[in-house]
């Protein structure tokens, strides 16, 4: 970033790395990345013998797909320095860390620019599907706890009776049937508990994955859900607690549709021959800002192919159309 000619340029806790084009205003408009990656990905970029490499159109090894668009912002904002660019707005460039543990870094920038933010773009590709609201998702543990003991002490209370008729409740709750408008779901896709046929485990948890467009909803869904709880640790003596693993905001801004910042990348995706479809159900970075009532988009975009495999790969052309998109979305909204 210092090497392009970005001003301010740091590398945060998180780790975040951040320059910035600065402007007059004192408002800002904030493209960020994602650094992080997959586990997998992780895991083939340490076996690899050697450095990406370009194969035609292709940037080919582990960890190009998601980096491709760190990339790309790197490239617009390269640009946008050597054309002598003066915005009326900072324009803010930030590679963000720990998307996939939490939005970790995203929750970091989101509160460095909240308050003078004009908008923040999450650029995951060219452009051709554009978010302006955010899915909410709350992941939660369920977690019993009872007496242990060996079967021939009988077999209850049990921690594996309550998990199952909590499980049964509330994969019954109306909820999800009642606002599909809202793309509400209810799931447990996780049980867990005990290690040996005869003994009975004294803790045991299942997970539960609630979504929707409107977080009222969810809110409601997990007041119920607390009501099932509390019902069956009384009819079945096992204390039911539910602990957070990973709560995502989401929500929607009233007039985002119309908004300067997604109809201008609207049309910034027709003027590079994209026809863009719209959505109000992104889940990425954006999610930060939508879900704490600012404005955000999200960029999306074929990248390439095969992402977590050895042989991932980016597609050159797609990571250029991406940096063209940023310069002139940021040129157009950044004043000049």
């Amino acid at each position: 970033m210092r090497e392009i000619g970005l001003s301010s340029v740091v590398v945060d806790e998180t780790p975040n790395a951040i320059g910035i084009i600065p402007g007059r205003s004192g408002r800002a408009l904030v493209f960020v990345s994602t650094l992080d990656d997959l586990a997998t990905v992780a895991e083939h970029q340490r076996a690899t013998t050697g450095p990406p490499r370009v194969e035609g159109d292709r940037l080919v090894g582990p960890g190009t797909n998601t980096s491709s668009t760190s990339a790309s912002i790197l490239a617009a904002a390269e640009a946008l320095v050597a054309s002598g660019v003066s915005p009326e707005h900072d324009l803010v460039f930030a590679a963000v860390a720990q998307e996939e543990t939490g939005l970790v870094g995203m929750k970091v920038i989101y509160e460095a620019f909240k308050d003078r933010a004009i908008g923040f773009v999450d650029v995951l590709g060219d452009g051709r599907r554009i978010s302006f609201g955010a899915i909410g998702i709350h992941w939660w543990r369920g977690v019993a706890t009872g007496p242990p003991g060996h079967s021939l002490g009988g077999g209850l209370p049990n921690v594996n009776q309550a998990i199952g008729r909590a499980v049964d409740q509330i994969l019954q709750l109306p909820h999800p049937a009642e606002h599909q408008d809202s793309r509400t779901i209810v799931n447990v896709a996780m049980l867990q508990s005990g290690a040996v046929f005869n003994h009975k485990p004294a803790t045991g948890w299942f997970s539960l994955d609630i979504r929707s467009l409107d977080m009222d909803v969810i809110e409601t869904i997990e007041a119920a859900v607390a009501s099932v709880l509390a019902d069956v640790a009384a009819d079945t003596g096992i204390q039911l607690e539910m602990e957070p693993f990973q709560l995502t905001p989401g929500g929607q801004i009233p007039g985002a549709r119309e908004s300067a910042l997604v109809t201008t990348a609207e049309a910034v995706s027709r003027q590079l021959g994209l026809e863009p479809t719209l959505s109000n159900s992104g889940s990425s970075n954006m999610n930060v800002a939508i879900g704490n009532g600012s404005l955000a988009i999200g960029m999306g975009g074929s990248r390439g192919g095969e992402r977590a495999e050895p042989g991932e790969w980016a597609d050159i052309p797609a990571m250029m159309r991406t940096a063209s998109h940023v310069v002139l979305l940021a040129a157009t909204l950044g004043g000049s």
